[in-house]
């Protein structure tokens, strides 16, 4: 019989070392954050968040390093880590791994299921009656990272909270990332991994008729594509979920020069992403570039929720697509979060604000699914 000592990851050790600081120093009393976070800040007459204020105080005092700054291996670990820390553990009943058929070869991804579903199909099975879980809605989940970073675990506490909040099963994507795989890779994969889910709703427990498609920044900006592409093919969309979608990568709102510094998503990170996807003779004017130059909205698109925040250089864009929805006679939700920056739907671990407004986003999921 042998013995084996305990080896530790210094870099995992040191990740949870953070994770317990940023979380203890976030969890501190609001009139605290408040006074440590500085003055007020008020940009168009909307009052950033404390609590968001405070956290990008601390991101400076630590001199955390913008990703955009970083080698794209560093940038892709840094997202990832950035996200956990301020999504935390969320739980949720069911989590499975699966591979599904992207546009150019199989691609990861990423079933979650909320615990009621789980909680019914163990007791269906101890009654011994057979009963799983079937006809559940889904949100087909495209993730965010300017389609360069980002994939199955940078979102996966947005996802599983979006799972049990919403009470439906969701199945997140890992499309192929630029720079290696520039435009139009990632609407290809989307679009083909959504194919087959439609197809095969049945093998996950799904409700063909009830399959949401949503993301967050460029997963708003795939999700819109994968809608139109559905809805132009008559492949079934319940609902399109678009928080804070790209949907102009032509012109520069008045937002993107308000915004471009100081608020979490930069315009050195919007160029990036841009330019890494992007090859230099694209035409940005191509609707499945920028979907606000949609020429003709399919009349059967899928109803829009669509969500926006207040100092979030993305702001003007995502709303004027969804008065172009609107006024195509679309079914549209759109909601501002003044007080909240780019990359909030990823804080359900940290902010209490920012997790009541997910919690929100969720409920009208829900209600829409």
């Amino acid at each position: 019989m042998t013995s084996r000592t305990p080896t530790f990851s210094l870099p995992v050790l040191a990740e949870k070392a953070q994770a317990v600081v940023f979380r203890g120093l976030m969890g501190l009393p609001g009139p605290v954050q408040r006074r440590l976070a500085g003055r007020p800040v008020v940009v168009d007459g909307q009052v950033l968040d404390a609590q968001t204020q405070w956290m990008l105080r601390l991101q400076q005092w630590v001199r955390e390093p913008a990703v955009e700054t970083l080698p794209m291996e560093k940038a892709r670990e840094g997202l990832r880590r950035q996200s956990m820390l301020v999504g935390g553990r969320q739980p949720v009943g069911e989590v499975r791994e699966l591979t599904l058929p992207g546009a150019d070869g199989p691609i990861a991804a990423r079933l979650y299921a909320p615990r009621s579903q789980v909680d019914a199909a163990a007791a269906g099975a101890a009654a011994g009656d057979g009963a799983v879980a079937a006809g559940s809605p889904l949100l087909f989940f495209i993730h965010g990272g300017g389609m360069m970073y980002g994939g199955l675990d940078s979102h996966d506490a947005l996802c599983r909270f979006l799972a049990e909040r919403a009470d439906l099963r969701v199945l997140s994507v890992d499309y192929r990332l630029a720079p290696e795989h520039p435009f139009p890779a990632a609407v290809e994969d989307c679009w083909a991994s959504y194919q087959w889910v439609s197809e095969n709703a049945e093998t996950l427990g799904v409700d063909p008729e009830r399959i949401a498609v949503g993301g967050d920044s460029a997963g708003g900006y795939l999700s819109a594509v994968t809608a139109i592409l559905a809805a132009e093919a008559g492949v079934p969309v319940k609902h399109q979920m678009l928080i804070y979608p790209v949907t102009n990568m032509a012109d520069k709102s008045e937002s993107r020069h308000t915004f471009g510094e100081g608020f979490f998503l930069t315009a050195d990170f919007m160029d990036l992403a841009e330019t890494s996807y992007l090859l230099p003779d694209q035409d940005r004017r191509d609707p499945r570039v920028s979907v606000h130059f949609t020429e003709k909205i399919p009349e059967n698109l899928a109803p829009a929720s669509v969500v926006t925040a207040g100092f979030d250089p993305l702001r003007d864009e995502g709303e004027a697509y969804a008065r172009l929805l609107a006024d195509a006679g679309v079914e549209v939700d759109l909601k501002r979060y003044p007080s909240f920056v780019h990359g909030f739907a990823n804080m359900v671990g940290v902010g209490r604000a920012t997790r009541a407004a997910v919690a929100e986003i969720a409920a009208k999921l829900k209600a829409a699914v």
